[in-house]
């Protein structure tokens, strides 16, 4: 026997007054963002309420209707119509339509509020596009557009560039086939039929960038030199169907081809022949393109492989060649210029030489299957096959289970640390109120901001230990720079040489009085005195300047590129946590080698910079630390204001640094007061003794 469906049943709807209604607490709106509340107000006046409100009746404490109604969902809109009737221009007594939730019901209030908030979907862009057409046509302008949904006109101007989009692809980009950037770079042209010869194209390619879609778009002719018709040959071109355009009175170089849609057509389908010939050898991969990007195989690993051997008659022609070239340069070794026929016999030679020595690679094939290639268009035309390249995770050893096993098992594991990274880097958090002082007893990391501060600090004393340091400052230089060029390593680089300055986002409030930024100011200001404005001037003065002045302007220099930040990350982040782990690390080795301490730079701790930054539980740590544990006994009962105002006191003088500002150091460890030992100069003010001796 089937089962009934249970049906469901709807709130009901009435209009209530408005001096009925009061905004409820539990609205889980608390931030103000989006579409102000005069903006709504405005709104609601030219096109009245659209939506409902959702309300539900206040009740006494005996569970009796009060002939009031709160308001959890939609209190954006309640303000707006408070706004008006404050206003004049909407009666008290107006009535409201509202959804009326029934008394006492299971669904919470907080419930109905987020239901509203989250379960929201934004216009797309492109139904976007059809109202503000359908709104234009019907004579709007596009300022009257603008001003009815609250947006820049700049805005409508962008969603109406499309109406030159052909409907094909407006298609494709409703069914998510490319994205917003991709289908506004077609709206330059109004040739809907070259748009789609373009997408057509650019489907196949692995390079759909906007900006390959602008230049097709944009190039209505190709010259013959180009390195395209050059691939395909212009015999090709013309028996495809394409044209070409010659000057007849002046040398064009070979013409002007007006069907780039064709051109492009026959060099995808020549690269795809290459491609698939390249496949046949037994590569687990191929990509084709037009061109890679520089540094497209920095990511890969290349696979070793053997040239193949020269023969017997290749090895003795390419004696003859490299003899005949050193007896025509010795012969001509104090000319000035070579004459015609003999510059044009060395460039013959050269180019037989390199000829013989670029020889065809050999690789193992059990790397060849784990492997790939890219074959693209190189600049003069002629077809370029990369081979021999592999992805890290394929050149793990197959053979070995256990291998294999680890290598998964590692990888699920920094997945997940990674994982954890991103969801503690959700949201800032604030500061922690005084009072609350169950959560002061849990311990709780240190806050992002506040761990952010403390590297700005550091950074920034680094700076000045580096630039006062040109040995170390040089050293550290060749090694960053010697991992980029030749490891081709730049991310987690403490130095960032270039070089580029780095900011200091987050910084707390006494870093610009620090002594660190004192020096640095101090420095930097007694050089730019020293240097000539005029830029030749400049350099004839550098050139000239002693060398143990150069080097103490290339540390001072140098030092603004020092980044010792810690950022926080989350999912979309360009900077990963592994490049920040990495950042920090080397970090620690310039401070060692700097032999900076923030003690001696000025750091101490403070209610402002950290104690009251943190929980009960550092603060004690610290204090435990530094004088030991009856000190950290003797405040333990205080709330969390006094205690890091009596925390701030008994560290003052005892060097202590917390954790972020400790590495580094030679030697990180405080010197601990014993428990049963209290030291004499560790005393607590008068009231607060008080409070201890009543107890």
């Amino acid at each position: 026997m089937a089962t009934a469906i249970q049906k469901i049943s709807l709130s009901s709807s009435r209009d209530i007054p408005f001096h009925k209604l009061v905004l409820s607490q539990f609205n889980v709106r608390r931030v103000k963002s989006g579409l102000s509340i005069e903006e709504l107000a405005r709104d609601i006046e030219r096109r009245g309420l659209l939506q409902s409100l959702n309300v539900r009746a206040v009740l006494d404490d005996e569970g009796i209707e009060t002939g009031l109604f709160e308001v959890p969902a939609g209190g954006r809109r309640f303000r707006a119509l408070e706004l008006l009737v404050k206003q004049k221009k909407l009666n008290k007594t107006a009535p409201v339509p509202c959804v009326v939730r029934e008394a006492g019901s299971a669904i919470l209030a907080e419930d109905d509020s987020l239901a509203e908030n989250v379960q929201r979907v934004a216009l797309h862009p492109l139904d976007q596009f059809r109202t503000f057409r359908d709104m234009l046509e019907k004579g709007m302008s596009e300022e009257e557009i603008a001003a009815a949904f609250f947006v820049p006109v700049s805005v409508v101007k962008q969603r109406l560039r499309l109406v030159t989009v052909s409907e094909n692809l407006l298609e494709v980009y409703e069914q998510d086939g490319m994205r917003l950037e991709q289908l506004m770079a077609f709206s330059i042209s109004d040739d809907t039929a070259r748009q789609e010869q373009v997408w057509e194209i650019i489907a196949q390619s692995h390079n759909r960038e906007p900006y390959v879609i602008r230049r097709m778009l944009t190039e209505k002719t190709v010259r013959a030199s180009d390195a395209r018709a050059r691939f395909v040959g212009l015999d090709a071109y013309v028996a495809a169907g394409g044209h070409v355009m010659r000057d007849l009175f002046e040398a064009d170089d070979g013409g002007w081809l007006q069907d780039p849609a064709v051109l492009d057509r026959l060099v995808m389908e020549k690269l795809h022949a290459a491609a698939e010939q390249v496949r046949a050898e037994g590569w687990k991969w191929v990509e084709t393109d037009l061109s890679f990007p520089w540094g497209h195989t920095r990511h890969l690993v290349e696979i070793d492989n053997t040239p193949v051997p020269l023969s017997e008659e290749e090895t003795t022609r390419l004696e003859v060649l490299r003899t005949e070239q050193e007896a025509i340069e010795a012969e001509y070794a104090q000319a000035d210029e070579l004459p015609d026929e003999v510059d044009s016999r060395l460039g013959e030679i050269e180019q037989a030489i390199e000829t013989l020595e670029t020889r065809p690679a050999i690789f193992d094939p059990g790397d060849v299957v784990r492997a790939g290639a890219f074959v693209s268009l190189d600049s003069d035309g002629t077809l370029l096959i990369e081979r021999g390249f592999a992805h890290p995770e394929d050149m793990e050893d197959e053979s070995s289970p256990d291998t294999h096993t680890s290598a998964q098992a590692v990888e699920a594991s920094a997945a997940h640390d990674e994982n954890d990274d991103y969801a503690t880097a959700g949201a800032e958090e604030p500061d922690l109120p005084d009072d609350a002082e169950d959560e002061e007893d849990v311990r709780r990391p240190i806050p992002d901001r506040l761990l952010s501060e403390l590297t700005a600090w550091r950074t920034l004393a680094l700076r000045d230990a580096l630039a006062s340091n040109p040995h170390v400052a040089l050293t550290e230089f060749l090694h960053t720079l010697c991992l980029n060029l030749f490891r081709d390593d730049r991310s987690g680089a403490c130095l960032e040489a270039g070089v580029r300055s780095v900011g200091l986002p987050l910084q707390s409030a006494d870093l610009a009085t620090s002594m660190p930024a004192h020096d640095v100011r101090a420095r930097h200001e007694g050089w730019k005195q020293d240097l000539p404005q005029d830029e030749d001037a400049l350099w004839v003065w550098l050139d000239r300047l002693d060398e143990t002045s150069r080097l103490a302007l290339l540390a001072h220099c140098l030092s603004f590129g020092v980044n010792a930040l810690f950022e926080k990350t989350n999912p979309h982040a360009a900077v990963s946590p592994r490049t920040i782990e990495r950042r920090l690390a080397r970090s620690d080795r310039l401070a060692s080698a700097l032999r900076l301490d923030p003690v001696e730079a000025g750091w101490q701790p403070t209610v402002e910079n950290y104690l009251g930054r943190v929980t009960k539980p550092h603060i004690l740590d610290a204090v435990r630390e530094a004088r030991g544990e009856q000190a950290a006994e003797m405040i333990a009962h205080l709330k969390k204001a006094d205690m890091a105002r009596e925390a701030e006191r008994l560290l003052e003088g005892t060097g202590w640094l917390p954790e972020a500002l400790r590495a580094g150091l030679p030697d990180v460890s405080v010197q601990e007061a014993t428990a049963d030992e209290m030291p004499e100069n560790v005393t607590l003010p008068e009231f607060l003794s008080a409070e201890i001796a009543a107890e």
